[in-house]
């Protein structure tokens, strides 16, 4: 609990023993939050949707008095990824090791690649594959990339159902 504020989680969400999750913090059905991750709803909300996965070593975190957090349904946030401050919408892939700033918002069915950042402010429309620092809009995202996000929500899902059956 932090400043009277204690996490709320769905069914079936899957916390690794050593992520920390404070604050005000809200994670729907069948997430899961992987090994090392932060996710400090300290000074403002986070948000995180049903189905979504939050890799090995990601930092969620907000920006006092500006905004909180949001990432969408079916998301996959990859290893080490940063976001902070902004708005993923629903059935995106954050790349390994992306950043994501404050006031950015990854539009629905998007595909940030490994290591872009992505700028303050930066608004992305949906359904953009997304690379480089700084990010840019490279083109839409193609039938086989909308699989790969699909598959990495629902691989996700299973794995972390794995998980919690063995514990």
């Amino acid at each position: 609990m932090f400043r009277g504020k204690r996490p709320e989680l769905g069914h079936g969400v899957f916390l690794a023993e050593n992520c920390a999750v404070i604050g005000d913090v809200v994670i729907g059905d069948e997430s899961s939050v992987w090994y090392g991750t932060q996710i400090r709803g300290d000074v403002m909300p986070i948000r995180i949707g049903a189905r979504t996965s939050i890799q090995d070593n990601t930092v969620i975190h907000v920006t006092s008095d500006f905004s909180g957090t949001t990432i969408g349904n079916d998301c996959t946030v990859g290893h080490s990824a940063i976001i902070h401050a902004c708005t993923v919408e629903d059935f995106c892939l954050i790349g390994m090791g992306s950043i994501i700033l404050d006031g950015a918002v990854i539009g629905r069915g998007s595909l940030v690649g490994a290591g872009a950042l992505v700028t303050p402010g930066t608004v992305i429309p949906p359904g953009s594959l997304v690379l480089g620092s700084p990010a840019k809009v490279k083109r839409p995202i193609n039938d086989k990339e909308r699989e790969q996000i699909d598959y990495g929500a629902k691989h996700y899902v299973e794995l972390a159902r794995a998980y919690l059956a063995d514990s």
